[in-house]
This record gives structure tokens, sequence and C-alpha cells, in this order.
């Protein structure tokens, strides 16, 4: 049997199941599911031989697209011919897909600029905080400092600075009310 006959005998047979399947018969349209996944998994292989793990997704889809598209197959054209043009238009989809996610990752090191930038911002933050931190008394400036910059605990810089937690408590209040009357709330 030449490659024309197989192909002749894989569409007579898709054809007859799915018009069975259409008609009502639940085991035929089950077999032309199962059969066309099998001939869909060929036809995706060959065109993804690079990402073998996208075919099975891309089979799935197009039989859910076939399945909810069924009322559209017209009898008198080939099914194979209409099952494929369904595939195609999934491998594309595939295809813009990737593109776009690959636009997203472009390397790095195409822009050496990108972190020297980002070191000069931060070293004008630690400036600015530094101003900001400078027009408060110095018990307040190192409350808020240890507190708010480093992270530190109430009981930790209480310890560092020989105060109670509670002095700590309220120097802190009163450097970020002394702030916000200075410079003004961001909310």
């Amino acid at each position: 049997m030449n490659w024309q006959e197989r192909a002749d005998g894989v569409e007579a047979r898709l054809r007859e199941q799915l018009l069975a399947g259409l008609a009502g018969d639940a085991g035929a349209y089950r077999l032309f599911l199962g059969a066309l996944a099998s001939h869909l998994r060929a036809f995706f292989r060959r065109r993804l031989f690079q990402a073998p793990d996208e075919v099975e997704d891309l089979v799935q889809e197009t039989l859910l697209a076939i399945h909810s598209q069924r009322h559209t197959y017209r009898p008198e054209l080939p099914l194979t011919a209409w099952a494929h043009t369904i595939a195609r238009y999934k491998y594309i989809d595939l295809l813009r897909s990737r593109s776009r996610r690959d636009d997203l990752h472009e390397p790095l090191d195409d822009h050496p600029n990108l972190f020297a930038v980002a070191d000069l911002d931060a070293a004008d933050a630690k400036r600015d905080l530094a101003a900001l931190l400078e027009s408060l008394p110095p018990k307040q400036r190192q409350a808020l400092y240890l507190t708010k910059v480093e992270g530190a605990s109430t009981a930790e810089a209480a310890a560092v600075m020989g105060m109670s937690e509670g002095a700590i408590k309220v120097s802190v209040h009163r450097g970020l009310k002394a702030l916000t009357q200075r410079f003004g709330s961001t909310r």
C-alpha cells in the first residue's frame, strides 16, 4: 500500500467516524478523537522537532477547537484538510505567543549601563536620606536610622542607644512626625 492509499484510508475512516459522531454515535466520536489525536501528533512533531514538549499541548488545543467547531465541517470537503487548517492556526498562535514571550526576555548583557544607573540611583537615595536625617535632633535621627533603615527592633535599638524601648518608640514617632510636617505626607 503506497502513501496515497494510506492517506485516503485515514481520510475515509476519520470522516466516517466524525459523521457517525455528529449523528449521535458517542463511541464513533471517541474513536474519531483518538485517531485524530494520533494524526495531529505526527503533524505537530514534524513542525516542532525542536520543541517536542509543545506537541501534546497543541494536540489538545486543536482537539478542543475541532470539538467546539465540529458543526462547521462540511461533509463534501476533505476532513483532514479542515482539521489541518485548524491545527495550522493553533501552530501559528503558538509561534506568535513564543515570539512575544521571547521579546520579553532580552539579555541584560545588551545593556551594560543598566546597573551603573541603578548604582547611581542608590547613591542619590542614600545622600537624600542622610540629608533628611541630618535635619533631626541626634536621638530621633539615630532611633529612626536604626529602626527604619537598618531594620532593628525597638529592643535592639534601645540596647544600642542605652535608652528604654518606650523612649525609642517616642523618638521614632517624633522624628517621623517632624519629617512629615517639614516635607509633607506621601499619602
